[in-house]
């Protein structure tokens, strides 16, 4: 038996319009997974997820084909991320997987930004996924294989991150929040965080939300120069994680954080040694 096989099994991805968010509904569509995805304006049509705009539209998990379908939903509203979570449960049934995706922040001086701006980068970051995650938890506890819970998370929660100060407070608590919920919700519900580093901008549209320093893309050669890997990650390399993160193989795995960050960041202080470094091995 395959352990990445989902067929018959229902995933909810929020902001799964686009980016990384449209590469994971792919994967789980691929994988043969009835899948959700919301946003608060409907797909772009050369997304590869290829989700229809029309709201919860799509075959029925029961026809044996997956549905890949589209709900219009602002997860901020707590009574918009119950609908969401309700609309999953009437097509499928059920709720096997959440990917709390949803998020992003324009880049603005700490000092200057209003508090309203500030306000509502936390409540997307990080209180619309607890909102989403409360009601999919309500959902997976009754169930009899229980569920699992992916907090799409960015090194920008690891370390400084000026310029993009509350998404980084934000993205910092969205990883402890993983950690409480694994350790409330046990063992019915898994819960854990992928901490995701620079990421390809979207060949369909806006970077995604995981991008380090809060979605701004970072230019190919400067990635290249700070990440060990070389380049940015692939938003289907993001996918691939969720993939193993939900799967069997991580049956075990809860309250944990995977970086998919490349190798991390070179400090700035150790470029010219590292230069060094390469000039003798040549």
């Amino acid at each position: 038996m395959d352990p990445l096989d989902f067929t018959g099994r229902a995933v909810v991805v929020t902001g799964g319009t686009r980016g990384i968010g449209a590469a994971v509904a792919a994967a789980f569509h691929a994988a043969g997974a009835g899948v959700l995805v919301c946003g608060r304006t409907p797909p772009d049509p050369a997304v590869p997820a290829r989700a229809s705009s029309s709201p919860c539209s799509g075959p029925p998990l029961a026809t044996g084909v997956p549905a890949l379908a589209f709900f219009p939903a602002d997860v901020r509203d707590p009574a918009q991320a119950a609908a969401l979570v309700d609309a999953a449960v009437a097509r499928f049934g059920r709720i096997d997987v959440l990917i709390n995706n949803a998020g992003g922040s324009p880049e603005v001086p700490a000092g200057t930004a209003s508090p309203r701006l500030h306000a509502k980068i936390i409540e997307l970051n990080l209180i619309a996924p607890l909102h989403v995650a409360q009601a999919a938890n309500a959902v997976m506890r009754d169930q009899d294989t229980g569920g699992v819970i992916l907090m799409i998370g960015s090194v920008s929660g690891t370390r400084p991150s000026p310029g993009t100060a509350a998404y980084g407070a934000a993205k910092a608590g969205l990883h402890h929040l993983a950690t409480s919920l694994a350790a409330e919700w046990a063992p019915r519900v898994r819960v854990n965080t992928l901490v995701v580093g620079p990421v390809e901008p979207s060949t369909s549209g806006p970077p995604s939300s995981a991008a380090a320093a809060g979605d701004r893309p970072a230019a190919a050669s400067t990635v290249a120069r700070a990440v060990p890997m070389g380049r940015a990650a692939r938003a289907g390399e993001v996918a691939s994680a969720c993939l193993l993160l939900a799967s069997p193989l991580a049956g075990y795995i809860s309250g944990a954080s995977l970086a998919v960050h490349g190798g991390g960041e070179w400090p700035a202080y150790l470029a010219d040694l590292r230069d060094t470094a390469y000039r003798a091995q040549k």
